[in-house]
């Protein structure tokens, strides 16, 4: 079965963190803790995240809460 990138369901703005350690199998906080760094470091981090969320699906499986 072939692993792809999703938007996780466990989402704390739009699931791009999530979804990464979901498909690298490593603590989501870890990749939050790293995404973080890479903002306040160059500020390329902001504008990469909010690319990543309009490029990324949502899982088949999501059900929005406000819908």
């Amino acid at each position: 079965m072939k692993k792809r990138l999703y938007r996780s369901n466990e989402r704390k703005i739009f699931g791009v963190c999530g979804g990464i350690a979901e498909f690298l199998d490593v603590d989501p906080t870890i990749v939050r803790i790293i995404w973080v760094l890479l903002s306040l470091s160059g500020g390329s981090g902001a504008i990469i995240y909010l690319i990543a969320a309009l490029l990324m699906d949502n899982r088949p499986d999501y059900i929005s809460k406000y819908e």
